[in-house]
C-alpha cells in the first residue's frame, strides 16, 4: 500500500465554512468495499462518499462499459465490485486522466472533477483530479500523494458533509486503517 499518505485526513472545502471531506487511501478494493459497507453500518449516508480508482488494477483489458439509467455498469474482473458500490453511491463515471491513466469514481466526488475538467476549479499544474483534491481543501503538497497512491492501484475514500459527519466517518476510516496494518503485520 501506498504509505505516504495519513490514516484519514479531514479537510475544508475551498470556501465553504460548513463543509468537509475526511479521505482515506485504502490499499485494495476489498479492503474499499469492506470500508464502505463499515460506513454504512455506523450510520453514515452513503450518499456523501465517494470512491476513486484505477478502473482496472490487474492490467487484464476491460471487457465494456455501457449505462443503465443513470449507472454505468461495467464489464469485467471487477464489474461486480464497482457495480455492487454504484448502486449505493450517488454517481458514478469514468475518466482517462493523463498521467495517471484509467479512472473511475462513485459518489459525490464525480462533480468535483467534472467541474475541474469544464475549467470551474482548474488548478495551474494539476491534472482534474488534483484539482478536484484541491476543491474539497487538500493541500497541494498532498494532492501528489493521493493521485500516486491512485497510480499505485490504491483505492481512496471520501466522506463529506458537516465537521460531526466527517469525524465520525474518520473513526470508521482510521479503524479500518488499523485493521489492515494489523492484518498486513
Amino acid at each position: 500500500m501506498y504509505r505516504i499518505c495519513p490514516a484519514a485526513e479531514i479537510y475544508q472545502t475551498q470556501g465553504k465554512a460548513d463543509e468537509f471531506s475526511v479521505v482515506a487511501v485504502l490499499p485494495s478494493h476489498v479492503e474499499a468495499e469492506e470500508t464502505v459497507k463499515k460506513l454504512k453500518s455506523s450510520g453514515i449516508d452513503l450518499k456523501n462518499c465517494s470512491i476513486v480508482g484505477k478502473e482496472n488494477p490487474s492490467g487484464e483489458h476491460v471487457i465494456g462499459y455501457y449505462t443503465i439509467g443513470s449507472r454505468i455498469a461495467f464489464w469485467g474482473k471487477m464489474g461486480a465490485f464497482w457495480g455492487g458500490l454504484w448502486g449505493l453511491l450517488s454517481a458514478s463515471a469514468f475518466f482517462l486522466i493523463p498521467g495517471i491513466g484509467p479512472v473511475v469514481v462513485g459518489g459525490t466526488f464525480v462533480s468535483a472533477i467534472v467541474g475541474a475538467l469544464e475549467g470551474a476549479v482548474v488548478v495551474g499544474g494539476l491534472s482534474a483530479l488534483g484539482s478536484a483534491f484541491y476543491y474539497i481543501g487538500v493541500p497541494t503538497k498532498t494532492i501528489v500523494d493521493y493521485e500516486t497512491a491512485v497510480k499505485e492501484d490504491c483505492f481512496i475514500v471520501i466522506v463529506h458533509g458537516n465537521s460531526d459527519d466527517v469525524a465520525k466517518a474518520k473513526l470508521v476510516l482510521e479503524s479500518s486503517s488499523q485493521s489492515e496494518k494489523s492484518n498486513a503485520a
